[in-house]
């Protein structure tokens, strides 16, 4: 899907899509730059963390290991394919002249990192002419990897995943996340206090991409986190669709994008679960 844009219909032109050979080109590059980016990020982790800024609010850091490991991914990326473009979330913005465009959270989980948790993530997705076809998501601290080609499946290192079957709502465990600017944070608060009665339990994790992997795996039985930018779910959510799952990017309660994911076969019950509690704008 486009980084910033719901998926795709699935009756797209196949015509139109990208040659094998260039996406076997793009997932090889993908997956060998997060494996060498996140040994970085864990190098730095043994090394002591420390914070080198904060974004939208004190809650909200950056660490030195964030710019270096995305500054390797841009130099790596950009030097074995000179003409593509390259979003990444601490600053990297360039547009090419490919039409690929790559799509980088050089650590999804900044917060889980500087504290030790092992909820962190090298994520990078990759677009052709708008649609993201590649996605590569490796826990830099237990090395897993997730990997995905449009129309090819998912894979856990090297090994099929499925999203989990149909699960009835109040059985369902569901992760969520919170915004850093605490009057977004308020409404989601509410919106979470509505829902976590309605199913079986809550997770907050702590990133994006691996909870949309953990969708896509069968850990999870939704995901829905107002406030994600493309890098966090480029790559995460094109894992969980080819793994059988619908994500959606909408609108939430407070204007920001809003991320809904869910096994197929119950999208649609789970997405009006979410519209029920609060969750979307305008409940729609």
């Amino acid at each position: 899907m486009p980084a910033d844009a719901r998926p795709g219909p699935a009756t797209d032109d196949l015509s139109t899509e990208p040659a094998d050979e260039l996406l076997d080109e793009l997932l090889d590059l993908a997956l060998r730059v997060a494996r060498e980016a996140a040994a970085l990020v864990r190098t730095r982790r043994e090394e002591g963390v420390q914070v080198a800024a904060t974004k939208s609010s004190i809650t909200d850091v950056v660490t030195q290991a964030d710019r270096d490991s995305e500054e390797l991914i841009r130099t790596r990326v950009l030097s074995a394919r000179p003409g593509d473009g390259l979003l990444g979330e601490e600053g990297s913005d360039s547009t090419g002249t490919t039409g690929v465009r790559w799509v980088v959270d050089p650590i999804d989980g900044t917060v889980n990192y500087l504290h030790g948790l092992d909820q962190y993530a090298v994520s990078i997705g990759v677009e052709v002419d708008g649609r993201v076809q590649v996605g590569v998501v490796l826990n830099a601290a237990t090395g897993d990897e997730f990997t995905a080609v449009r129309g090819r499946g998912a894979h856990r290192n090297g090994r099929p995943i499925r999203a989990a079957a149909r699960v009835a709502l109040e059985h369902a465990v569901v992760a969520t996340g919170y915004n850093y600017e605490l009057p977004i944070r308020a409404r989601q608060a509410q919106a979470v206090a509505s829902l976590v009665v309605r199913i079986a339990d809550v997770r907050r994790l702590g990133s994006c991409a691996l909870d949309l992997c953990a969708v896509a795996a069968g850990q999870l039985d939704g995901y829905v986190e107002e406030g994600c930018n493309p890098w966090d779910y480029a790559a995460g959510g094109l894992v969980a669709e080819e793994a059988g799952a619908v994500v959606e990017i909408l609108t939430g309660a407070s204007g920001r994008r809003l991320v809904v994911a869910a096994p197929g076969p119950s999208y649609a019950e789970f997405l009006g679960l979410v519209t029920s509690c609060g969750f979307t704008a305008h409940g729609a």
